[in-house]
């Protein structure tokens, strides 16, 4: 008998799944800029608190340095 602990072995879930149950059990949102299913005022809005929340993102060229 193989036992495991809660999130252990058994089947992996998507990351879509784990986003929509990180909102639905944890009120938790997570969105890609890069998502296609919303519109370019959606992605706007998206952009915008997370550089209220998190802070502007590093430039191409700040990556690179």
């Amino acid at each position: 008998m193989r036992w495991h602990p809660r999130g252990y072995g058994g089947e992996r879930r998507n990351p879509e799944q784990v986003k929509r149950d990180g909102w639905k059990e944890q009120r938790i949102f997570a969105v890609s800029l890069d998502d296609q299913r919303l519109t370019w005022p959606e992605r706007e809005l998206v952009r915008q608190l997370g550089e209220r929340l998190y802070g502007a993102r590093p430039t191409q060229r700040e990556v690179q340095e």
